[in-house]
């Protein structure tokens, strides 16, 4: 197997992650799957900000890890679940890096939600 490249975020593809401010919420089918005040917002390039939420404030038992997995040369190696209640709509719907690389570090113990496929409301206090 061929050594995975890595890539260092910098001027041609920056990353920034800052606290967002606002409270956060991740709904299926009407059904809360994750309410922060402590979500970190991740803009990678020319990428939609994606919104990690601490592991601590999501309803994991709503969740099942997959087998699916993909790597990102500026962050690592990938995992994945599904929403159980959302059915089909929600197969893989939640990232998360367990071991994201040093410049992205902030991102351990969060998960992400592919925005198409939840309802991610940005609550401003």
């Amino acid at each position: 197997m061929a050594e995975k490249v890595v890539k260092v975020p910098g001027p041609d593809h920056p990353i920034t992650i800052e606290k967002n401010p606002d409270r956060v919420v991740v709904k299926v089918a009407g059904q809360v799957v994750a309410d922060t005040r402590e979500a970190l917002s991740l803009q990678e390039a020319n990428y939609p900000a994606a919104q990690y939420i601490p592991r601590k404030d999501v309803d994991m038992a709503l969740l099942e890890r997959t087998d699916n997995e993909t790597y990102c040369p500026y962050k690592g190696d990938a995992s994945y679940y599904s929403i159980i209640p959302g059915g089909e709509s929600t197969v893989n719907a939640v990232w998360t890096y367990e071991n994201p690389y040093a410049p992205v570090a902030d991102i351990q113990d969060h998960l992400a939600f592919y925005p198409d496929r939840v309802s991610i409301e940005i609550i401003a206090d």
